[in-house]
């Protein structure tokens, strides 16, 4: 067990402060954040070019060190041997919180693990304002980020996010929120409840408030710019969840047989509609269901 008190002096070594930093608009950044980002030894960077936008809007003239996700193995080292000579580092990424769906968490982690002090400081984010001003449930939330870019991968995450009874958060880029949308609807249903944020804090914000359908009908007219963050329903008691995933607790072989024992269907017809419920090509669906005859 290690205990930080981290408004202590530690003559050992530095701290490692990690520092959000605005989504848009600047305003948002804290006297704090601007007052530390001035005396730290170095701030390590996402990109040094971003944040050397927001250092010269605010005249900090402290040294950038690159870290990103391709360097951070080979500057998270260099960073840790600043940390370790008694020396303060901030760490930032593009915009928001570094570590939520941006770099840091590999640098954090090995901070911890060597004991070097870590101090968060609160400030700007998107995934908690686009949350309120959604006008669902807050209660209790699931924070989940980017969804992954393989299509198998990324639906069977989709179908495990549409069995949560909490609202939850997804972060998209512009390139790919079209085909999110569609496949949110297919996986989730039509009607469920959700919102998209865009351009948040900046000149043209925008909230976007209705079901699924809506939403993708809305983003399929529209010139699509900035980064997005959905926010959608969880599924209810009142909800059935066998209208939306009945078989979710199938593997393809039983989801077969269901049709063949339930429904009487032959094996091909059984084949042909699992692959329709599970957006699969047939001839995966075949293979799974006769993998014990190989």
């Amino acid at each position: 067990m290690w205990r930080q008190s981290s408004y202590q002096s530690n003559e050992e070594c530095g701290t490692l402060y990690v520092i959000p930093t605005p989504v848009g608009n600047l305003e948002d950044m804290t006297f704090r954040a601007i007052n530390l980002l001035k005396t730290v030894h170095l701030i390590a960077a996402e990109d040094t070019r971003q944040t050397k936008k927001l250092c010269n809007h605010f005249e900090i003239s402290t040294h950038l060190q690159s870290y990103h996700d391709h360097n951070k193995l080979k500057s998270g080292e260099k960073l840790i041997k600043v940390l370790q000579d008694g020396n303060d580092v901030a760490l930032v990424s593009d915009a928001g919180m570094p570590g939520i769906s941006d770099p840091g968490y590999e640098l954090i982690e090995t901070c911890v693990s060597s004991e070097i002090p870590v101090v968060p400081l609160p400030g700007a984010n998107a995934a908690i304002p686009s949350l309120v001003a959604s006008g669902l449930p807050t209660e209790h939330f699931y924070f989940y980020g980017f969804l992954p870019r393989d299509k198998k991968t990324r639906k069977g995450e989709l179908e495990y996010l549409a069995r949560l009874r909490d609202t939850f958060i997804l972060y998209e880029s512009p390139h790919r929120i079209k085909e999110t949308l569609k496949e949110l609807v297919t996986v989730l249903g039509p009607e469920r409840k959700a919102s998209i944020t865009r351009e948040l804090t900046k000149k043209y914000e925008e909230i976007i408030r209705g079901c699924l359908e809506e939403l993708k009908q809305w983003c399929e007219t529209e010139m699509i710019r900035g980064e997005f963050c959905l926010v959608i329903e969880g599924t209810s008691e009142n909800q059935s969840q066998s209208n939306i995933l009945w078989w979710g607790s199938l593997s393809v072989e039983d989801h077969v047989k269901h049709y063949i024992v339930e429904k009487e269907m032959s094996s091909k017809a059984a084949i042909k509609q699992t692959s329709v419920d599970r957006n699969l090509p047939k001839r995966e669906v075949y293979q799974a269901f006769h993998i014990k005859d190989l």
